[in-house]
């Protein structure tokens, strides 16, 4: 996908945020993402925000974060992440999006915490990202990999920013492997695919061993990959449950058309993590 077509679907993807964003924080809160329910996906949480603050505290343990200076949160939204690291670690955290709402929503929640002398929020693309070489100890990716049209080229956005030493963290959702010996996917699985990239405004996802192989190729070191998708799954099912209430639905439709085309792909990506078609990917490195 080139730069003339990257646009219009980047339009989307804004238009999306800014209709969705503040359903999402009055019903799910702050964290727009999967929630963390144990490793087989077992254990049970207070509440699927609970269960998303869960799942940062162990992304972090996981990719061994060490005391970052300078963090760059990659798709922020309204800052959940960001104002977790910041007060975690005591770091500066710019977060990016591609919504002016949800960079105003977040600057808004960073003044009310009294962190926005160290949190701040822009608009940006992170396939361009405006900031120097050399500029960040961690990049932190938590479910936005899947909206970037090119991976490698994301992925080495993320290497020019990093410093050397500095750790890339990435979750995002994948689709299985479906290199040799396992079977390629079949018409069916990329019309589910197709369904949700469309309700979702994604340019598509990849296996987690292509995100290993891109990181490889473009010089990362100390990479590791881990699949978590049993220990997220459970999210979506909390998720539609909470969506059928009458309160919500009625919030849903009242945000528009967006909001209720996101709302119809609840059911496929509970469907998908149920066939083992969409997975959950972990992958982080360092800079050399």
């Amino acid at each position: 996908m080139d730069g003339s077509e990257w646009k219009p679907l980047a339009e989307k993807i804004r238009v999306f945020y800014d209709k969705s964003s503040q359903i999402w924080e009055r019903v799910w809160g702050e964290h727009m993402h999967h929630g963390y329910y144990g490793p087989d996906g077992r254990t049970r949480v207070d509440s699927p925000r609970e269960a998303q603050r869960l799942l940062i505290e162990r992304l972090l343990e996981w990719s061994d974060v060490q005391q970052p200076e300078a963090t760059l949160d990659v798709g922020c939204g309204i800052g959940g992440s960001s104002l977790e690291l910041a007060d975690r670690y005591s770091a500066a955290v710019i977060g990016i999006t591609l919504s002016p709402v949800q960079r105003d929503r977040a600057s808004e929640r960073a003044r009310a915490a009294g962190a926005s002398g160290r949190v701040s929020f822009v608009v940006a693309d992170a396939m361009a990202m405006p900031f120097e070489a050399d500029r960040f100890d961690l990049v932190w990716s938590l479910e936005s990999g899947e909206h970037m049209p090119d991976k490698q080229r994301f992925l080495q956005e993320c290497l020019r920013v990093l410093r050397p030493g500095g750790r890339l963290v990435l979750a995002t959702w994948c689709h299985r492997d479906d290199a040799q010996p396992a079977p390629p996917l079949s018409a069916a699985e990329q019309r589910e695919l197709k369904r949700i990239y469309d309700l979702y405004h994604l340019p598509g996802t990849i296996p987690l061993p292509v995100y290993e192989r891109i990181a490889a190729d473009l010089g990362f070191s100390q990479i590791r990959v881990a699949d978590w998708s049993e220990a997220v799954a459970p999210f979506w099912s909390d998720v539609l449950q909470s969506a059928m209430q009458p309160r919500v639905m009625l919030e849903v439709l009242r945000s528009g058309w967006e909001t209720v085309l996101g709302a119809r792909a609840i059911p496929l990506m509970v469907s998908g993590y149920r066939t083992g078609l969409i997975r959950y990917g972990l992958l982080t490195a360092v800079k050399p």
